[in-house]
């Protein structure tokens, strides 16, 4: 796999894990300090809606380079 196809896969990944975690940490994964884990939630919404963004540049970049 190419460096590329790693990061790709890498911004995929990451996008999916910050996003599960969002919904886990809305949802009341842990009862005990909301407010922290309230934070959590928003913290890795908003990394779960730049990370395609970012990934989109990369091709975007990627291809520039590349070609």
């Amino acid at each position: 796999m190419s460096l590329k196809g790693f990061h790709i896969v890498f911004i995929t990944v990451v996008t999916l894990f910050f996003a599960l975690v969002a919904a886990w940490a809305f949802t009341g994964g842990v009862a005990q300090d909301a407010s922290f884990w309230g934070s959590v939630a928003w913290v890795c919404l908003v990394v779960t809606i730049i990370t395609p963004i970012y990934g989109v540049f990369f091709i975007k970049k990627a291809k520039k380079l590349y070609s």
